[in-house]
């Protein structure tokens, strides 16, 4: 009999990570070897007991989940993770694909995509659902906010004026509105707080 996959789960939430404990539990080809309720947790239990699959919530204390990644594949840079969110946003999945997951599941997704997702990445596959993968391809079909752009976002959520984010990032006023333009235009926003919102949902700005 081959050895079961051994899993480690990073979930901040109890309700959450005792329904994803219950359903691996009831696969005998499944184990659960940690579970951690914080980022720094979540990389110093990985380097106890090194297991074959991670599971990591985006959104973590301490470190965030993307950190969580970089950290762990900076020393196991064959490490195969899952990542957990209730963000939709493209931004979130192509920067979690970068640091190097092999999966992006929302967690609506669980009780159908979460075993097989397992499964597969264990054997060596990449696999994106398919409306992970749809809000991918339509986000690919738009310009790409710059990191600049982010920035003034960033401040406007902030709530700065015009006046002020032209301070802390020193750049003219002018230079400011030229980029929230830009910005409406390329979120298809109808002002700057609806731009912030659109941000959010797409994991531009963390929230």
């Amino acid at each position: 009999m081959s050895r079961a996959i051994r899993i480690l789960i990073a979930e901040d939430h109890p309700l959450m990570r005792s329904g994803i404990i219950a359903e691996i539990s009831a696969e005998s080809d499944l184990e659960v070897v940690a579970t951690a309720e914080d980022g720094q947790q979540a990389v110093e239990l990985f380097r106890v007991h090194q297991p074959d699959i991670s599971l990591i919530d985006i959104r973590l204390p301490k470190m965030n989940g993307l950190q969580v990644i970089e950290a762990i594949r900076l020393d196991h840079p064959s490490a195969r993770v899952i990542v957990l969110t209730t963000a939709a946003g493209d931004a979130h999945a192509v920067r979690a694909f970068k640091a190097g997951a092999a999966s992006y599941l929302l967690k609506h997704m669980l009780r159908d995509e979460l075993i097989q997702a397992i499964r597969d990445v264990h054997a060596g596959k990449r696999r994106i659902p398919t409306e992970v993968a749809k809000i991918m391809a339509e986000s690919s079909l738009t310009d790409p906010i710059t990191g600049r752009e982010i920035e003034v976002l960033a401040r406007v959520a902030e709530g700065l004026s015009n006046k002020e984010i032209a301070a802390v990032l020193f750049i003219s006023e002018y230079t400011v509105k030229a980029h929230l333009k830009t910005i409406l235009q390329k979120l298809g926003a109808n002002d700057r707080t609806h731009a912030v919102m659109i941000a959010l949902q797409r994991g531009f700005l963390d929230a």
